[in-house]
């Protein structure tokens, strides 16, 4: 597990600038993915919450969003490099560098957590500890919402960030929406939404956005 982490870090500090200038705001989300980031917002706040963990948080582009929207972020990445940006883009965000599977978080400290296309370099057996993980660090009826590119078996991100310079290998796993539905429940958590949609533009793969509270 150790050297495909150290593979997934090392990828993504060395695309951190180009990502950074690329995709400064919510540039590849639609209207209808950010609908489904609202629709979070709203039901942290209706919970009676308003702290929440933004796992895999990169360039902090999506805590940025979060926060505008009322919300108090905290943010987690693999990547000194993603957060070097981050933290050069977004000096008010709380930053700390840390693994999805084990978050430097204390237990029961948020209300919600957003896997904003995070989990989707996890293999089968790490998914499940990332749950778990989020399981211990929400308050109990906090929301939990994935985003990921739908289908199956792995794809290689490498080969694209190759054509744009970077030399990185980077793979990521592709799930269904009932593969994820499936490993939330058994980690405890009930749905409450899910959006699936097919590919629009430039994208590859259909997208998948699902919402679930910690039962």
């Amino acid at each position: 597990m150790e050297s495909r982490r150290d593979e997934v870090r090392a990828a993504y500090d060395a695309i951190a600038e180009d990502y950074a200038a690329t995709f400064p705001s919510t540039e590849p989300e639609l209207p209808v993915d950010l609908a489904m980031l609202d629709h979070f917002v709203g039901r942290v706040v209706a919970g009676g919450g308003a702290h929440v963990l933004d796992a895999g948080c990169g360039t902090g582009r999506i805590a940025r969003y979060l926060v505008d929207r009322g919300l108090s972020v905290v943010g987690v990445d693999l990547s000194p490099g993603m957060l070097a940006m981050a933290r050069r883009d977004h000096p008010d965000l709380e930053l700390h560098e840390g693994s999805l599977t084990e978050l430097p978080l204390a237990d029961v400290s948020v209300d919600g957590v957003v896997f904003w296309y995070s989990l989707i370099h996890l293999t089968g057996d790490e998914l499940p500890v990332a749950l778990a993980e989020a399981v211990r660090v929400l308050r109990p009826g906090g929301h939990v919402l994935l985003a990921f590119q739908k289908g199956e078996g792995t794809y290689d991100v490498g080969a694209g960030l190759r054509e744009r310079g970077h030399d990185v290998s980077l793979v990521r796993w592709h799930r269904g929406p009932k593969q994820v539905l499936d490993a939330l429940a058994d980690a405890g958590f009930v749905k409450e939404a899910r959006l699936v949609r097919e590919p629009v533009g430039r994208e590859r793969h259909g997208q998948a956005f699902v919402l679930a509270r910690l039962g």
